[in-house]
């Protein structure tokens, strides 16, 4: 049995560890937060529609709402639609676990369906077998930034007269044929959080055509209060509200918006970069044995939000928990994305799915890691990441 190490000197020294994510955050998001502490309004203002306009103008929607995270924008788009207890919304089981979560928030049933071999997004032709007289919506997970069949999903959609809402964590910037993901489905959920191609540290929007679902959301995202409760404080405004719903306290921040609307600014010129690192990570893996590239069809636009590999264990006397402990002693960051909901105990348990029952997700789920991808690493760091993969990889080669 060969050691974790795949031997020799580490790619990297332990004081110059490479890390898995660093956000870029640059001199122009610094002054605007500073502006906003200073104007004495730091909460839900004018920053945030700012942002918001914004950010709906840059995705081509009719109408944004700006929330805390892309987990509230996914569950008031729920509530908004009325699903509720008794409904069933069909999901991806390859996900983060927020995805499904929302579902259980609501009192509805998440069904989950396999993943494509290729995409690892959910596949479409298993969808319409999930489909009961209980199903009330589906939500497609673009994994990694790669959108989904949208074509065939909103086609399944229209037949059964289900409501989309997209999960577009990875996904600000990403096109399917031409269209803009947050134009596509009846709701998209974005996520600003840290890590993410563009980032308000904590934050979300979410993106529809529906000015009656828009105002909704907005109500909803604020305590269930009437329309522009948020200027309330206003010298000038009239303090009288009313309370619509029993809403949630989802509202986006006008320092998180500082930092939004100069990311958003830069958004085009990160995602070139990740393109690069992707194509880079992509040309020197492609003729490595045992390390599956991620797919990029033809038709979309990818933003790169992760950078997958698979570790083909026929062709790597390696597995992928122990090739992520090689990775860790050349000192290279790595992170996992993800592990499948249906084998978690919360899930397991809920809802009666065993391991055999999702294979795809879970032949990808045991031997998927990510890789580091952001804006900020050099050329130096990109050839490290490289040259620690391969060298692992060719190492255990059987």
């Amino acid at each position: 049995m060969k050691p974790a190490i795949a031997g020799g000197k580490p790619v990297r020294n332990k004081t110059h560890e490479l890390p898995y994510f660093l956000p870029s955050i640059g001199t122009q998001e610094v002054a605007e937060v500073v502006d906003t502490l200073r104007s004495n309004w730091i909460t839900t203002g004018p920053k945030t529609q700012k942002f918001t306009e914004r950010v709906r103008k840059y995705i081509g929607a009719k109408h944004a709402v700006a929330v805390n995270s892309c987990t509230a924008g996914l569950h008031i788009a729920l509530v908004a639609s009325d699903v509720g207890p008794g409904d069933e919304v069909i999901t991806t089981p390859f996900t983060f676990v927020a995805t499904a979560n929302v579902i259980v928030h609501v009192g509805a049933t998440p069904v989950f369906c396999d993943i494509q071999k290729d995409t690892y997004n959910i596949d479409p032709a298993k969808i319409e077998g999930a489909i009961t007289k209980r199903t009330k919506a589906i939500i497609p997970v673009h994994y990694a930034g790669h959108p989904c069949d949208m074509d065939a999903i909103m086609h399944i959609a229209k037949k059964h007269k289900l409501i989309v809402i997209e999960d577009a964590a990875h996904a600000i910037g990403a096109a399917w044929r031409g269209k803009k993901i947050g134009t596509i489905g009846d709701f998209t959920s974005f996520s600003f959080y840290a890590t993410k191609n563009m980032t308000t540290a904590e934050g979300g929007m979410v993106t529809t055509a529906s000015k009656t679902m828009a105002e909704k959301m907005e109500a909803l995202a604020l305590h269930g209060l009437s329309k522009h409760a948020w200027k309330r404080y206003f010298a000038e405004a009239d303090w009288r509200y009313d309370a619509l719903f029993a809403g949630y306290k989802y509202n986006m921040t006008d320092i998180q918006a500082s930092l939004g609307i100069h990311q958003l600014k830069k958004l085009e010129g990160f995602l070139k970069q990740r393109e690069n690192i992707a194509r880079a990570y992509t040309r020197a893996f492609k003729n490595v044995p045992g390390i599956i590239v991620p797919t990029e069809q033809k038709h979309i636009r990818h933003p790169w939000h992760l950078y997958p590999i698979v570790i083909d264990e026929e062709k790597l006397s390696i597995a992928r928990d122990t090739f992520l402990d090689a990775l860790r002693a050349e000192h290279i960051g790595r992170s996992v994305h993800f592990l499948p909901l249906h084998l978690f105990s919360y899930y397991k348990k809920r809802l009666g799915y065993a391991r055999g029952d999702f294979p795809r997700a879970e032949y990808v789920g045991d031997r998927i890691l990510s890789l580091p991808l952001y804006p900020g690493m050099t050329r130096k760091d990109v050839h490290d990441v490289i040259l620690a993969v391969t060298k692992i990889a060719l190492y255990y080669r059987k």
